[in-house]
């Protein structure tokens, strides 16, 4: 195991072999690869290029070094490309902020069954008088940006919840295309990250409607990944355990408190006069929702992913099972 490994558990390591290709023997070789790939794209300011670095775009692509430099380009053209959204781009920006502060987005201490961090984003939350889309978006982007420093989450990845319940027709039809296109391309385009799964609950029908709208947008993996639940926490619960929920989602534990993320994130230290940089966010963050919160998943890996307590789930039709969204072809 290289100093790159370092932090990270022998079941994680494993994990890292077998499913992201990766390999300790040839690590630097690997990265320095992608290094080498830099003065092909001149037209792109790569800001950063450290081996912890590139390390994270090697894992959310399979350790392919093509498609990793391909995502790497991607991160910084979107950056340039979109020069307002990362002005500011910081805990104490105004807009972050209050974004974060009204719960965009939730992250939950525990983590899934796979050991997945579990983000949550409760839509109705959404006040449009208080809040820009834009803004929500950058809050969810350095929230990543944060989470993302854990080697763990490098490999075992996030699952993303999305309530829709009380979510109105008016304000859904703020959502724009533009604006649609514009989370695609910063979440799953030019991110690092690897998304398990994106959970819909309590949907209405012109949330379907939307899909048809930003499918054009969405990768065939990422289609495979996105489930409409309605609401049928049964099917919910056959991927994500109870014990890894809190109660809005029919989970064990205790219900969600919405500002718990922003207090991580700001800092028991926080004033309006302080100005935390991303590096302060991340190594506090690694203190309180880093790898040391593993309960429930090393007391759950040994079940069954379909696994469910009794007396814990709503009772259900049987023909209302969590779809994929490709599923509305």
């Amino acid at each position: 195991m290289t100093h790159l490994q370092a932090g990270l558990s022998s079941e994680t390591t494993e994990k890292a072999r077998l499913e992201l290709n990766e390999n300790p023997d040839t690590l630097h070789a690997d990265i320095q690869q992608v290094r080498d790939m830099i003065v092909t794209r001149p037209d792109v300011g790569f800001l950063r290029t450290d081996d912890d670095f590139i390390l994270r775009f090697l894992r959310a692509r399979k350790f392919n070094q093509a498609e990793t430099f391909r995502l790497l380009a991607q991160y910084f053209q979107f950056r340039q490309q979109n020069l307002d959204m990362f002005q500011s781009f910081k805990v104490d920006d105004p807009g972050i902020k209050r974004a974060l502060m009204d719960g965009f987005p939730g992250v939950l201490e525990t983590p899934d069954q796979h050991g997945r961090k579990i983000l949550i984003l409760f839509a109705s939350n959404w006040d449009q008088s208080r809040n820009s889309f834009t803004d929500i978006l950058r809050a969810i982007l350095l929230s990543l940006e944060v989470l993302i420093e854990n080697p763990e989450l490098q490999i075992n990845g996030f699952i993303l919840i999305i309530d829709w319940s009380n979510f109105s027709f008016k304000q859904a039809s703020k959502l724009t295309p533009n604006i649609l296109k514009l989370a695609i391309e910063g979440l799953q385009d030019s991110f690092p990250a690897r998304f398990g799964g994106i959970h819909f609950v309590n949907q209405p029908w012109y949330i379907h409607a939307m899909y048809t709208i930003i499918k054009p947008f969405l990768k065939d993996k990422t289609r495979k990944r996105i489930f409409l639940h309605g609401n049928n926490l049964n099917s919910l619960h056959q991927l994500i355990l109870p014990e890894c929920l809190p109660s809005e989602f029919g989970g064990t534990l205790p219900p969600y408190d919405m500002g718990i993320w922003a207090r991580t994130l700001l800092g028991p230290d926080y004033n309006d006069e302080t100005e935390y940089t991303l590096t302060y966010d991340a190594l506090h963050v690694k203190e309180n929702y880093g790898s040391g919160d593993k309960e429930c998943a090393d007391k759950l890996m040994k079940r069954s992913q379909s696994a469910v307590e009794p007396g814990t789930l709503r009772q259900v039709d049987m023909d209302n099972t969590a779809q994929p969204l490709l599923a509305l072809d």
